[in-house]
């Protein structure tokens, strides 16, 4: 029966609701989205081109924002340029096999940001708390390895949750409440009780989610007592500001995806739950090159000799 209700599915396809509720938001969505979009494209790029180019940069901090950097354009790119297409025209559907493929990704690249924000937490304690042995603690082979593991269990997690989800028999309609494929409104298809998917996805989600946020947290109050202690100004306002953009980028990441996946399902609507979501995948990562290099010396100064050197 599972296995015949599975084939079915492959056969068919799904209709991504999206924003369809309010087709008057629709041109303005899509209008907004893709500037968003551009902006992630074209400043994480930035980020990533110029970490590379220039020598000064090849630190542990810039590696790790490297990678968040490309991680944001996966992130991006896995849901919006299908959301851009439903919004655009009258058509909302997206095929089984495409489902499944933005379902994995979207869960694999979202729960490597998790880690590889903790990553980055440590290495900002490292610089300011252990700076006589920062260039031990963060040696390059071990940067390496941190973003290796980051990647590695991100998208572990994501294969079991994705195969956990298109193994559950789905019946009737195949309207899915949501802009992208995802957990929980997949669920919402089955004709069978979820309730051990979704208590196994709550579990996972604290690990992924409140276990990285704890100790981000961690991190930072170590590193406040540090900074308290600090007899320099100049030391004070660097460590603020590395360390201020990284908090601010770790607090538009994790409050709303606490919202989505650390609430009862039954506190937030649908609906609700939709906006929360488009604030994670499409401005969040837009902003966080903004964050990292609207104040930052060492990035103005490289491109300052980039331009040089042109």
């Amino acid at each position: 029966m599972i296995v015949e209700s599975i084939n079915a599915t492959s056969e068919a396809y799904f209709i991504l609701l999206g924003f369809s509720k309010w087709p008057h938001l629709e041109t303005i969505l899509f209008t907004v989205i893709l500037v968003f979009y551009l902006m992630t494209l074209t400043g994480n790029l930035f980020i990533i081109v110029l970490s590379h180019l220039d020598p000064r940069l090849h630190t542990p901090m810039y590696f790790f924002l490297s990678n968040l950097s490309f991680l944001d354009l996966c992130y991006t790119t896995s849901s919006i340029p299908q959301l851009l297409v439903n919004l655009w025209g009258p058509e909302k559907t997206i095929s089984y096999s495409g489902c499944m493929v933005q379902l994995y990704f979207v869960l694999a690249l979202g729960a490597t940001e998790c880690v590889l924000l903790v990553v980055m937490s440590y290495d900002r304690y490292a610089a300011v708390c252990r700076p006589l042995h920062y260039t031990v603690l963060m040696h390059p082979r071990f940067c390496h390895q941190l973003a290796l593991a980051s990647w590695i269990s991100g998208f572990s997690l994501s294969a079991f949750h994705s195969l956990l989800t298109f193994w559950v028999p789905l019946c009737g309609h195949h309207q899915v409440d949501h802009f992208f494929c995802e957990v929980p409104a997949l669920l919402q298809l089955s004709c069978v009780d979820t309730l051990a998917n979704e208590l196994i996805l709550t579990v996972t989600s604290s690990i992924f989610v409140a276990i990285p946020l704890i100790l981000i947290l961690t991190s930072y109050a170590a590193i406040a007592r540090a900074v308290l202690r600090m007899p320099s100004t100049t030391g004070l306002q660097k460590v603020f500001g590395t360390c201020g953009a990284h908090l601010m980028v770790v607090s538009l990441f994790f409050i709303p995806i606490m919202c989505i996946y650390l609430q009862p399902s039954k506190q937030n609507s649908q609906d609700q739950g939709k906006f929360i979501a488009l604030f994670y995948t499409v401005i969040t990562p837009s902003l966080n090159p903004l964050i990292y290099t609207l104040r930052n010396k060492d990035v103005r100064g490289a491109v300052r000799r980039l331009v040089g050197r042109e």
